[in-house]
């Protein structure tokens, strides 16, 4: 007989969701969202947090009723504070998600073009305010050959075409302005590079909180990986997807800390379906002991990362 613990009943709840999207309300709320007017953040935060439930609800990222994904992302988002005030974070963070959305639609249909144009110009639309981004372009590629399982050459001239063309309405605009230098100087930024040395110049909040971050996606990876025989082919794969882009991210963060809070918003995106295929499918006295820890834990740097700048 399976016995159903507190993180079963809480990953199976259908009022999880609810209760944390108020609890989301509230952090913002106390992190500044009417004394700063943060609404265009908290507006991209809900759009964010609307795309990651349609992300796991069209891919059935879980295989039983639970909303853990959409719930842990609205956590470790609000946990990150720092992210939720920079309205360019909110709008990779967006892109990001899409692009997951449209490549996943894809899968095994060579026929889907269009869906695979959209999904990489979700990512140039993303570079356009995090131009390092592109460097996931050619792991992009290789999954989508390997893991979307689309291989022509059709579908990675549309790739690219989808890159590009939200550089035609920005550069246009910025020729208008007379800023002719701006698109030579955007992509110049993509061969500058910091010593990983940086890292004692990185604010320790931030470092504490992509660290936790990093730890929960290890930890969801290996669960996944020890488990993924229960899934459906097709959602190993779309995991797979999450595990290499986290992979990517947390190295990249490494090597280069400079740019934590972009690749910390893109792990969180990547971690959340791990973390919660981790919490609704486990049942163990242990896994539900380190639920309760993810929950305190994950409460304490919320506050932190919301009381550290005043």
């Amino acid at each position: 007989m399976i016995v159903k613990r507190f993180q079963n009943h809480v990953a199976e709840s259908r009022i999880a969701l609810p209760l944390t999207g108020v609890y989301a309300f509230l952090v913002c709320a106390a992190g500044g969202l009417f004394a700063d007017k943060l609404w265009l953040q908290f507006g991209l935060l809900a759009i964010s947090s609307f795309l990651i439930m349609l992300l796991n609800n069209s891919n059935a990222l879980i295989r039983i009723y639970s909303r853990m994904v959409s719930c842990s992302f609205l956590a470790l988002a609000v946990m990150s504070h720092f992210l939720f005030v920079d309205i360019r974070c909110g709008i990779v963070q967006s892109c990001f998600i899409s692009f997951y959305l449209f490549l996943f639609s894809a899968y095994q249909d060579n026929r889907a073009i269009g869906r695979v144009f959209y999904a990489f110009m979700m990512l140039g639309i993303a570079s356009v305010f995090f131009v390092q981004i592109l460097y996931l372009v050619p792991v992009a590629w290789i999954l989508l050959c390997t893991n979307i399982m689309i291989r022509n050459l059709r579908a990675f001239f549309a790739s690219i075409l989808g890159i590009v063309v939200p550089y035609w309405f920005v550069g246009a605009y910025y020729i208008y302005c007379g800023q002719m230098d701006y698109i030579p100087n955007h992509f110049q930024e993509l061969i500058q590079f910091d010593s990983i040395m940086e890292w004692p110049t990185m604010p320790l909040s931030h470092i504490v909180t992509a660290s936790y971050v990093a730890i929960l996606s290890v930890m969801g990876m290996i669960h996944f990986r020890l488990n993924n025989y229960k899934d459906k082919i097709r959602t190993r794969m779309l995991f797979e997807i999450f595990s290499v882009m986290a992979i990517c991210s947390i190295v990249f963060i490494i090597l280069q800390p400079q740019h934590i809070d972009f690749l910390l918003a893109l792990l969180i995106v990547s971690s959340s379906p791990m973390i919660g295929h981790y919490i609704a499918l486990t049942n163990t006295r242990i896994t539900n002991i380190s639920f309760y820890i993810i929950l305190i834990l994950t409460v304490i740097l919320t506050f932190i990362n919301i009381w550290m700048p005043f």
